[in-house]
């Protein structure tokens, strides 16, 4: 007699509730309602003859039964064979890897480096999706590669750092005139300060650089770091910049850096994806890619420093 299958849907849910241990959760990661949710792990338990979880109550989440322990990482397996067969068959063609990432980073650093990629890799196409933070688009098989911004802790990926952050004060070379220099940086009082609210905050820096008196929070402020950097390049206030989105355009002289002073982010660039996906060739390919280029933008943003720059430009 042929062998059932369970509900490979409800499979799904099942790992997506193991993984968070709620329901909740569980239905934002897969953009469901919480009853569906539990409807399909009620199913799941049904058609198994067994519990997968002890309910533990409201607001206490989940806790996986014994036979939920066992039975997970044997989905896992499965769903990594399932992964590993579909990548096998797609290498025997053109390939399409899908990547997410934020917004600024993928305008500001990722797409003006594609090209790289492509010449290097023609028989992979790349699709970039701009997702928010919390948009777990990996979890739902959606992408193949996550391009995170944290600390690296998450759990049941594999993940790589490849890009550090600094975060030092940038602005237009036209915003600096002899009226309106930029000596030290108790000069700051006399300019327009940009806010990247989400992310960066002015005081900080203001302390590590030993600076009082300067309100850290006047000026405007936008909620995406790629708004407050072309802010800072044309020219309406000086900008606390974040050392991969800044990088290029300090290249191109469309920013300067007036001080070396920087300071560490907490969070760094992290390349992510599934535990079976670090198994597959194009995958590890981009991954790979990216830590060399992370790399190589590292060096170039360590050969800008403040070393020939005055302060001191002419009226413009």
């Amino acid at each position: 007699m042929a062998r059932r299958l369970p509900p490979l849907n409800a499979l799904v849910v099942f790992e997506t509730a193991a993984r968070h241990l709620s329901f909740t959760r569980a239905a934002d990661s897969l953009h469901v309602t919480q009853a569906a949710v539990s409807h399909q792990i009620k199913a799941l338990e049904e058609w198994l003859g067994a519990a997968l979880f002890h309910r533990l109550g409201r607001g206490h989440g989940l806790v996986l039964t014994e036979v939920g322990r066992q039975y997970l990482p044997r989905v896992r397996a499965a769903f990594d064979i399932i992964r590993e067969s579909t990548a096998a068959i797609e290498t025997e063609r053109k390939r399409v890897l899908t990547i997410k990432t934020l917004d600024s980073f993928g305008y500001h650093w990722l797409v003006p480096r594609l090209r790289g990629y492509s010449q290097r890799s023609p028989n992979v196409d790349v699709r970039i999706l701009s997702s928010d933070l919390e948009d777990d688009l990996l979890a739902k098989g959606v992408v193949d590669l996550d391009i995170r911004y944290g600390d690296g802790d998450w759990a049941d990926v594999e993940s790589v750092r490849f890009l550090t952050e600094t975060i030092f004060p940038v602005c237009s070379p036209r915003l600096i005139t002899v009226t309106a220099p930029l000596r030290s940086p108790e000069d700051l009082r006399h300019h327009t300060l940009l806010h990247d609210v989400m992310v960066t905050d002015w005081r900080g820096w203001l302390e590590a650089a030993g600076i009082e008196g300067i309100d850290a929070e006047r000026g405007p402020g936008f909620n995406h770091s790629h708004l407050v950097t072309q802010a800072a390049i044309s020219g309406a206030g000086i900008a606390l910049g974040r050392s991969a989105l800044v990088v290029d355009a300090l290249r191109r002289g469309e920013l300067v850096r007036p001080f070396s002073l920087s300071i560490p982010s907490r969070y760094s660039y992290f390349v992510v994806c599934s535990r079976g996906a670090a198994r597959d060739p194009v995958v590890t390919g981009f991954r790979d890619w990216l830590i060399a280029e992370g790399a190589s933008s590292q060096a170039e943003l360590n050969a800008f420093d403040t070393a020939d720059f005055k302060g001191e430009s002419s009226p413009t």
